[in-house]
Order: structure tokens, then C-alpha cells, then sequence
């Protein structure tokens, strides 16, 4: 793949002083994605000029798909070695052999290419691009579907890079992805060996189509016989493009992917999954989509994908999460898994009934949150701040009903041979199946924790203290109830599981009282809680749950390396002096 990579990417050379570098991914992905189809073609071109004589619309689809077990077809007379045989009419042929594709095949428009393909006949390139492409064999017998899928994220690697793009903004690193899938996986690894059997994945941010591509993967590799059908959308043309030309390779139903903003329209409104999996951008703002997001929400109520809340309008990332948890296959057809790589934020952002928080509590009261791995730093293209992989689960196994997973595995990576912008550290498939064996296990340990839903939760209380008169006075209401100072007005969280209990075994106002007692009224006697003021929160503190507190060094050994720096100090000064 690297060697087909650096050829198709001194195509490029061709280009130089009629584009700029930041312009060449418009022009040598819509060429490479014809030449695969191009490829893919050999042999049944006469075969597809037959069946189109006699048949149209969606007979002639399955007549295609039937005797040539292609989703796609050209009608046209032309390939690549024809075109070139006529180079002064090439621009107008190269015009007429795309427009015969079928209608699925809709990616050239998302690249203005017959634009591309006027300027490049003008500036006297066309013939030299046609040509070097013509060179390349992407035939699937020569280059694999997973190798085109590394071959696509290559170039748009390499065209990110030269036009100082975010690479990251398209795709996911692999090793992130297959780990995602394996534990997506993990709780069905039995039914997923038996043979035909089939199964649905869908990703909201599909990208090129790498994660549907890599769970596609995976699944083959334990069960040739089973059947993964794909399904995605994407908001941005070319990746749209790409990733629907990458499925097309794989025989998947090429309508499957479609085009569109997730939040604002999804496309699948009316359907749900299997798995579902997602890369959602990070600290990214929904306005575009805020007007229809709120729209959605107050028309489908309780029941939409919405309804338990709206994270700030500066990140969209949990808008994704709630999406997903209401893509998965309800309990009563079988159940759905989910899986979706977020930031440190939405474990902790936002106070008691803010949209984050009220996110959160969804999620964790109806039982919704099967594990969360926190992944090393320096692991995506584009950033270098912690990750976590979020796994949903609708339907979980009896002994992990009411419980949420934590992983730790910050510390199991590999550094890179060469860094690939932000990405300098990888997870090895051994560390990968250390983690997936850690997630079997389900147990405790220094890098699991199993912790109960309710552990979660807490309740903000406000503590008021009194407002005093110039005389020192408590100033108070008609009723002689003392009146709050608003300046000493403070909160505190107190955990539903204070005093050991559960939420419910001693009651919201039991609970609040005990901690009241103990931990606010020694230090303050005449503060008391306004009951009217408690709000509910829930907050996952990964980072605080996994601590382990490290001693500081004693004294004396802090003494003793004082006084040997001042002692090679001492020395560095009177080597100068002398």
C-alpha cells in the first residue's frame, strides 16, 4: 500500500504550476476512485451494455448484480485504454464514459470533476493524468478492499498534510478503531461464529468509511460465512464520496451511505442497528444544526433522540452520544451495543441539570452504559488530549446489569517508528487483547473498576447561612424563619452513595441530612439546607476513581539531594573564578 500510495501520489507531479498543493486531493481522489471502478469492471463491460438493452431502472440493477455481483454499472463504450487511444477526444469522452455509470454512483459530482476535467484538458494535463492512472492495476485481485480503504485514507493524509489540514478531521486512526470493534464484539463472540449469520453496524460520521470498513474486517477474520451490512452518512462531500466508492468495492449496498448532517436529518430516521460506532468531532459547535436539533426536540418529546438533553452550543460530541443510544436495535427485537470515542468532557462537564449532566443521568438510570476505556494520549492525528471509548449496551448480560465497567489503559501503547502529526503512540494487538480480556473478566483490579449505576449520582444541596442586621443581629422573615445572606450562600455534592448506602436504601432526605450532620454543621451551626434549591447530577470521574496516592519522598533524602546540588554549584563557581 505505501509504494501504490507514493505512485499515485506523483500523479500529483503532473499538477504542479496548475494547481497548488492544497488543491491536488480534488483532482487525484476522484481519478483514483474511477480507475478502481474502471478496474473492477474488467470483463463485464459487454455483459452490462447487454442487460441495459433490455432492461432499465431497478430490474436492471439486480440484472447487474446477478450475473456480474457488481452494485454499479457503466453503459458506456469506453475504459481507460480506449480513452487514451483517442487523445484529442479524450476530454469529451472522459466527460461521456462517467456519465454512464449508474445512478448510485454519484461521488464525481461531489467533486466537480468535470470541471476538473476542463481545466486539466485546458492546461494541457489531461492526457499525462489519464495516463498514469492508466498505468495503475486496482483491481480487487491486486489491491484488496482493505487495502484500497489504507489507500484512500493515505492520500487524504498526504493531501492534508500539504495543504496543512487537520488529517484527523476525516479519518480514525486504525488501531483505535479495531479496538472499538473487539469490544463491540466481545459480548456476541459466539452467535458472530455461527455460519450466515448477519448483522447490522452503522456509523452517524462515517468519514471515508473506516470503521466500516475495519468492523467488516474483523468479523470476516473470525467468520468468513457471516454477513456485515453497512451503514453510514456523512456530512462532507469528498469523504462522502470516498467512503461510498469503498463500499461500492466491498459489494455493499451503495444506498446505505448517504449524504446529509446526522444531527440536523438523519437519514435513518426510521431505522436502528446491531452495532453502532462513532468518531463524532470534538469541541465542535452545532449551530449549523441548532435550529433543527431544538425543531426535532420539541416535536418527538420524551421519545426523541434529544429528549434528556442539550449539551452546550460550543460541542456537539454528546448530541452523538444520545444519538447513538437511540440507533441501537430496541430490547424487544434483540438488543444493540454502541461504541464511540469521545473527549474527557462529557464524563464531567456541566453541573447538576445542565443538558450534559441530565445526558449523563439518562444514560446511567436506564442502565445504558456497559463499559468506558480511557485510551493513552497522543493517539489521533489531530489531538493529543485523552480519549475515552464509550460502550452502550441495551441489553447487558445479568452480571453486569446496573454496573458500569472502567478501563484504565493509558499506559498500554507503543510509540510509533514515525509520528503521523498528533498520532505518536499506537495500541499493539497483544495490549488490544489485553484490554478486551480485561473487559471479559469484568472484575476489579488496578486496571478495572466495576462500579454501581447509583455511584454516579449525587445530589447539589445549597447551604444558607444568616443574614445579620448592622447590630449583629439575625435579620428575620414574618414568620421569624432567618433570612439567607446570599453572600455566604454555598453548594455541595453529596454522592446518593454517602454513608455507604445506596440510592434509596436511606432516602434523598436521610442522606442529606446525615452529610449535613457530619460534614457542614461542625463547622458552620447556624447553616441549613434549602430543600427547594437540591438538584440531581450525575458525573463520571474517571481520573479521580483510578488514583493512587504516591507518598512524598522523605526529608531527609530531599536534604540530601539539596545539599549535592549546592555542592556542584559550589564547584561549577570555583572552576570560574579560577
Amino acid at each position: 500500500m505505501s509504494n501504490l500510495g507514493s505512485f499515485v501520489w506523483s500523479i500529483a507531479d503532473q499538477l504542479r504550476g496548475v494547481y497548488k498543493p492544497n488543491q491536488y486531493g480534488g483532482i487525484i481522489l476522484p481519478f483514483t476512485i474511477l480507475r478502481r471502478l474502471d478496474c473492477m469492471m474488467d470483463g463485464q463491460r459487454e455483459t452490462m451494455r447487454e442487460l441495459a438493452a433490455k432492461f432499465e431502472g431497478g430490474v436492471l440493477d439486480a440484472q447487474v448484480k446477478r450475473k456480474t455481483g457488481l452494485a454499479f454499472y457503466n453503459t458506456g463504450q469506453y475504459d481507460f485504454a480506449r480513452l487514451l487511444q483517442d487523445p484529442e477526444g479524450l476530454r469529451a469522452n472522459l466527460i461521456d464514459y462517467v456519465a454512464g455509470f449508474s445512478a448510485n454512483i454519484d461521488v464525481f459530482e461531489r467533486f466537480g470533476f468535470e470541471q476538473v476535467i476542463d481545466k486539466l484538458a485546458e492546461k494541457n494535463r489531461l492526457y499525462l493524468v489519464v495516463s498514469k492512472f492508466a498505468e495503475i492495476d486496482l483491481h480487487p485481485d491486486a489491491v484488496p478492499n482493505a487495502a484500497m480503504g489504507d489507500l484512500y485514507e493515505h492520500l487524504i493524509y498526504k493531501f492534508a498534510e500539504a495543504s496543512n489540514e487537520e488529517a484527523g478531521e476525516h479519518y480514525t486512526p486504525r488501531d483505535a478503531i479495531r479496538l472499538m470493534v473487539d469490544l463491540l464484539f466481545a459480548e456476541e463472540s459466539d452467535a458472530l461464529m455461527e455460519p450466515g449469520v448477519v448483522r447490522s453496524i452503522y456509523d452517524p460520521t462515517a468519514g471515508t468509511g473506516g470503521m466500516l470498513s475495519v468492523a467488516e474486517e474483523r468479523l470476516y477474520e473470525r467468520n468468513p460465512n457471516a454477513r456485515l451490512r453497512l451503514y453510514g452518512q456523512e456530512i462532507n462531500d469528498q469523504s462522502y464520496a470516498i467512503c461510498k466508492s469503498d463500499m461500492i468495492g466491498k459489494g455493499q449496498d451503495v444506498d446505505n451511505i448517504r449524504l446529509g448532517d446526522t444531527l440536523a436529518d438523519d437519514k435513518f430516521y426510521d431505522r436502528t442497528f446491531d452495532f453502532c460506532m462513532s468518531n463524532p468531532p470534538y469541541g465542535v459547535d452545532w449551530k449549523a444544526s441548532e435550529a433543527a436539533v431544538k425543531a426535532e426536540r420539541a416535536k418527538t418529546g420524551a421519545a426523541g433522540r434529544f429528549a434528556p438533553g442539550l449539551p452546550p452550543i460550543s460541542d456537539g460530541q454528546m448530541l452523538f452520544l444520545t444519538h447513538l443510544a437511540h440507533k441501537m436495535r430496541p430490547r424487544h427485537e434483540g438488543g444493540g451495543r454502541a461504541g464511540i470515542v469521545l473527549n474527557g468532557s462529557p464524563l464531567f462537564t456541566g453541573a447538576a441539570e445542565s443538558g450534559p449532566s441530565e445526558i449523563r443521568r439518562w444514560l446511567l438510570e436506564n442502565d445504558l452504559v456497559d463499559a468506558i476505556v480511557a485510551l493513552p494520549t497522543d493517539m489521533f492525528f489531530n489531538t493529543g488530549i485523552a480519549t475515552y471509548i464509550w460502550i452502550l449496551d441495551n441489553q447487558k448480560k445479568p452480571e453486569r446489569e446496573g454496573k458500569v465497567q472502567l478501563i484504565d489503559a493509558t499506559s498500554m501503547w507503543v510509540k510509533m517508528r514515525k509520528g503521523m502529526g498528533s498520532k505518536r503512540r499506537e495500541i499493539s494487538a497483544e495490549q488490544r487483547d489485553e484490554i478486551v480480556k480485561l473487559y471479559d473478566a469484568f472484575e476489579d483490579g488496578e486496571k478495572s473498576k466495576i462500579l454501581r449505576t447509583d455511584e454516579f449520582g449525587y445530589w447539589t444541596i445549597t447551604v444558607e447561612r444568616p443574614l445579620l442586621d448592622e447590630n449583629g443581629e439575625v435579620v428575620r422573615d414574618r414568620k421569624g424563619k432567618p433570612k439567607p445572606d446570599a453572600k455566604k450562600r454555598d453548594t455541595e455534592n453529596v454522592p446518593f452513595t454517602y454513608g455507604g448506602n445506596t440510592r434509596g436504601d436511606a432516602g434523598r432526605d436521610a442522606t442529606i441530612a446525615a452529610y449535613f450532620a457530619a460534614e457542614i454543621a461542625p463547622h458552620v451551626p447556624d447553616a441549613w439546607v434549602d430543600t427547594a434549591k437540591t438538584k440531581v447530577g450525575y458525573e463520571i470521574p474517571f481520573t479521580r476513581i483510578f488514583y493512587t496516592y504516591t507518598p512524598p519522598r522523605p526529608l531527609e533524602e530531599i536534604d540530601r539531594d539539596l545539599e549535592q546540588q549546592i555542592a556542584e554549584i559550589l564547584e561549577l563557581l570555583r572552576e570560574v573564578e579560577a
